[in-house]
This record gives structure tokens, C-alpha cells and sequence, in this order.
């Protein structure tokens, strides 16, 4: 949550059906997915930066730009040729900048009012901006704290739309401000907000669909982690994770497919949900890591069943995924591995920073922590293997790191760096 390779022997026609395949996932306006990172962890959601091999060593990162902003933990979103950055303009103005991805320099700006005080239990983490945006195509849909989406000409900056939820739906202001990322599907746009999921009309706001509402008790109001599509059990699923339980949606009609509690403390479910197969796998603060397992139940329906449970506890950090393995880091910062088929854990490693912000390239995690280091880590089943680590920023860097070929874009709190990768990658990222 933001709450703060093709290998040798593929047939020749398979980049040009995966490169049809984006088209229809991001419309005929679709840039190479090797190029930009749309929107919250990637392309596909998932995490995978696609692209050419790292290489072992971080040495080859040097810092491109660099342009001050103010607060926000919004990760940077990156087109082909702009950079988007969020954040929460003198403690009471949403702004939203678009920056030349070559150079930093400022395209365009907007802004509107917005400003909600968060719990004082909360407030170390501060009063600012959270929800990652998101690009399709010519727009840009940006969540603000008082839970209003507003959807942006990507060229201009100039408004197209915006949806109020507390207004359309006369819900309260979610108490941690909007925390969930937007996620955008063709023509539509799905978004957690007035305690509930929504499917929005893209090109309008209207609201194609609301469900899943529940209460606006502090334990329970508006949403951490954020939604995903997948296809699980045969049928393609927006799974979505509300502060309690984890469901599969019907993504046409909204229709609950299935449902399952998911064991949280003070409804702590921040981690976006990640697909493995038919099962799910999320891991809460203070609680235990879950696999959930969907099945077909033969009369059109499904059954979802807990597979195991592992005592791993994670927080905000969202795993990635390799060879079966899950790779998460947890609430006490250590790094660990987790045997999806199993639920054994593999190995932890020593403490490694209070959030990771982790993006999967081949066999090989790039982590960014809190503090500005990154971690190159190889994805190994039997040891933690660290390869490099390097100081990026020197300030507290908690939106997602966004990397797009061969270039890494980091949102610190209160500016955005741009770093290309100099020699050793694959020409796929360094055309």
C-alpha cells in the first residue's frame, strides 16, 4: 500500500501476440509495458518490472535529475515521456505535476483543495497524500485524502471529471485518508472508496456499480490495500481486499463470488493481495501469512479454503513472486521466503529497514527502503542472497519505486529523483 526477459527458444510471433495482448489490456494508445510504469506496482499490477537483466552489481545507477516537492507517498507514475507526481501542497492543496522524464523539467501543474487530519495514533505518518494514481491511455485518475477522484488530461493537466464519494454516496471521509490506488481496466476504473468497491465509467465517472459496503467505524472505514485482476478457477476476478475479509468479484456485474475473513489487527489488511495460480496470498500486522485456495464448486459457484498459515507477519510491504516463492518483508524488517506450496518458510534474513518497496526483474528483486537504499537481491530458495546495496536518496523514500527499462524513478517525501542504469542491460532496456 501506498498508506505510506523473452528466452532463447520462444517462436519468433510471440512479442508481437504479447505486445496485442497490452494493446487490449491499456488500448490502442498502449505504450511499450518495457517503457513505462502506469501505475500502483507496475504494468501487470504484480510487481514485474519487465525489461532486460540487471546486473549484479548497483554501481551503474547514477542519479538523473532531481526536482524538490512537497509531501506525499504516492509513487511516481511514468509514461513514455512524462513523469506524474502527487502530493499534499501546504497542508491544505491536492497538487498534481507532470514532469519531462528526460530532464525534470515542469509540464504542467493542478490542483484543488484538500486536506484530512488522520488519527493521532497516525500521525507520525503524517496528513499527506497516499493513493498512488494511475495512467491509461491520454488520463490520469488521482485519489485525494478526502477520498475524491479526479481524472486529468495526462497532456494538459486540465480536468475531465471528478467523483466526490462522500458526497455522491453520503458517506463519511475514510479516517486515514484514501489510502487505496486506483486501478484502471479498459474502459473502466475500479476504485476502494466510500466504504465499498466501485466500478467507474472512465471516460465520465459515472458509477457503473457500488458493493461490498460495510461500516465507517474507525477499525473498518475506506481501504489500505488495493485491487487486482486476475483469472483464478477458470474466471477471470477483482479481488479485493477490504479491511477484514478478501473477496473474488465478478468484475461485469460486481456479484460476490466468494469470500474469506482474513485475520487482522484493527483492520491492518494494507498489503495488496498477490495471485499464485488459483490461490491468493496476503500476510497482515500482528497477524499470520495466509495462502487461500479458489476452486470451482461444480455448480457454477466457487469455494475458497485456507491452505495454510504461516506465523511470517507482514505490514505494508507487498511480496513479489518467483519460482513458487514468495518474497516478503515483514513488520520486524527482516527480509524472509516463503514455500507457497508448503507454507515453510525458507529462511529469514537479518533486519533490512521499517518498508521495502520491491520490483521483480527475471530472478532478481530490486528493494527500495525507507531510508533511500536500494537492495539487489537474487530470488534463492535455500539462503538470502544480497548482492549489492547503494544509497539513492538521502531522505525517507516511501511511495513505490517505479522503474521503466533501464531508469528508476523514487519518490522521497519531499522530492522525485529520476536514475538511469549505465551499461550491463539487456538491449530490451536500453533501446
Amino acid at each position: 500500500m501506498t498508506v505510506f526477459g523473452i528466452h532463447a527458444g520462444v517462436k519468433p510471433h510471440f512479442p508481437i501476440m504479447l505486445f496485442a495482448l497490452f494493446l487490449c489490456m491499456f488500448g490502442t494508445h498502449a505504450a511499450d509495458p518495457i517503457e513505462i510504469w502506469p501505475q500502483w506496482r507496475g504494468p501487470q499490477r504484480t510487481g514485474l518490472a519487465p525489461g532486460g537483466a540487471w546486473p549484479d552489481r548497483l554501481d551503474g545507477v547514477r542519479q538523473l535529475w532531481r526536482v524538490e516537492l512537497d509531501k506525499g507517498y504516492s509513487g511516481a507514475i511514468v509514461s513514455t515521456d512524462s513523469v506524474f507526481v502527487f502530493e499534499t501542497a501546504g497542508g491544505d492543496t491536492e497538487l498534481v505535476r507532470a514532469l519531462d522524464r528526460r530532464a525534470g523539467k515542469e509540464l504542467w501543474r493542478a490542483s484543488w483543495p484538500g486536506k484530512l487530519s488522520v488519527p493521532f495514533y497516525a500521525k507520525r505518518n503524517g496528513d499527506w497524500v497516499r493513493s498512488t494514481p494511475a495512467f491509461h491511455g491520454d488520463t490520469l485518475y488521482v485519489g485525494g485524502m478526502e477520498e475524491v477522484l479526479v481524472a486529468l488530461d495526462a497532456k494538459t493537466g486540465k480536468e475531465r471529471w471528478r467523483v466526490d464519494f462522500p458526497k455522491r454516496y453520503q458517506t463519511p471521509k475514510p479516517d486515514f485518508g484514501f489510502a487505496s490506488s486506483p486501478m484502471v481496466d479498459g474502459a473502466h476504473v475500479y476504485v476502494q472508496a466510500a466504504n465499498s468497491i466501485v466500478k467507474l465509467d472512465a471516460k465520465t465517472g459515472a458509477t457503473i456499480w457500488r458493493k461490498l459496503e460495510h461500516g465507517d467505524g474507525v477499525m473498518e472505514s475506506g481501504a489500505f490495500s488495493s485491487p487486482v485482476l486476475a483469472k483464478i478457477a477458470g474466471k477471470r476476478q477483482l479481488l479485493v481486499q477490504t479491511r477484514t475479509h478478501l473477496h473474488g468479484l465478478n468484475p461485469e456485474n460486481g456479484a460476490d463470488l466468494w469470500a474469506h475473513i482474513v485475520p487482522n489487527f484493527r483492520g491492518m489488511n494494507i498489503l495488496t493481495p498477490v495471485v499464485h495460480g488459483d490461490s491468493i496470498f496476503t500476510s497482515t500486522y500482528q497477524n499470520d501469512s495466509y495462502l487461500f485456495q479458489v476452486s470451482a464448486n461444480g455448480t457454477g459457484g466457487f469455494e475458497v479454503k485456507e491452505l495454510w498459515r504461516n506465523k511470517a507477519k507482514g505490514y505494508m510491504s507487498t511480496p513479489v513472486i518467483h519460482g513458487g516463492m514468495a518474497y516478503l518483508h515483514l513488520a520486524n524488517q527482516r527480509f524472509t521466503c516463503i514455500d507457497l506450496k508448503t507454507g515453510e518458510t525458507r529462511w529469514t534474513s537479518t533486519p533490512f529497514g521499517r518498508y521495502w518497496s520491491m520490483a521483480l526483474r527475471g530472478d532478481k528483486i530490486l528493494a527500495l527502503d525507507e531510508s533511500g537504499t536500494a537492495h539487489l537481491v537474487r530470488t534463492n530458495a535455500e539462503r538470502f542472497e544480497l548482492l549489492d546495496s547503494k544509497e539513492l536518496t538521502k531522505s525517507e523514500a516511501w511511495g513505490h519505486v517505479a522503474i521503466a527499462g533501464n531508469e528508476l524513478f523514487i519518490r522521497e517525501l519531499t522530492a522525485i529523483t529520476a536514475h538511469r542504469w549505465h551499461g550491463g542491460l539487456a538491449a530490451e532496456a536500453t533501446k
